[in-house]
């Protein structure tokens, strides 16, 4: 049985707001692992983007997956390139019903434009053609690890967070810890 609920996705698909109302709703705690990694090393994503890399920065993903793929009763809040790693993956179908939180390159662009400092692979001259690769790069990554899928385009937080529980209260596999 599985008592996790990972949430992977494009960034700006609410992953970490739906997935700390879902924990709420559910009295689960609730994990990011971006957030996991900055508190690792002592960095901000940006600055360990701009001084080790990428390759560096999944290789502590992987670790942290690892570690938190271990976790019981949580909300997983992955990184939006998490699914590139396939380790990551098969990690978290061990514990967790993997959520797949989608959104259009449109609606994206509108939710994460004040952030795009913020946020390494967006630092770009053109964000919104970025965006737009990234997904249709990654798109096939997200759908193969992807127990639910849910469109936030047009949803409110309340309104995903429910169609989550809804989906897993169908899904045989998980079990809510009392």
């Amino acid at each position: 049985m599985k008592t996790n609920v990972a949430l992977v996705g494009f960034m700006g698909t609410g992953k970490t707001a739906v997935g700390q109302l879902v924990a709420r709703k559910l009295g689960l705690k609730f994990i990011e692992t971006d957030a996991l990694i900055e508190m690792k090393i002592n960095k901000s994503v940006p600055q360990i983007f701009a001084e080790r890399g990428e390759i560096a920065f999944r290789e502590l993903e992987i670790d942290v997956i690892c570690d938190v793929a271990r976790e019981t009763g949580a909300v997983i809040a992955c990184g939006g390139g998490a699914v590139l790693n396939w380790i990551n993956i098969q990690r978290l179908r061990e514990s967790a019903v993997i959520v797949n939180l989608t959104a259009t390159p449109s609606v994206t662009y509108k939710r994460v434009a004040d952030q795009v400092a913020k946020r390494p692979l967006l630092n770009v001259p053109e964000p919104r053609t970025r965006i737009s690769e990234l997904i249709r790069f990654r798109r096939p990554f997200y759908d193969r690890a992807a127990d639910i899928s849910i469109d936030t385009s047009r949803l409110t937080i309340e309104e995903v967070a429910h169609d989550i529980i809804v989906e897993l209260k169908k899904d045989a596999s998980f079990r809510q810890p009392k």
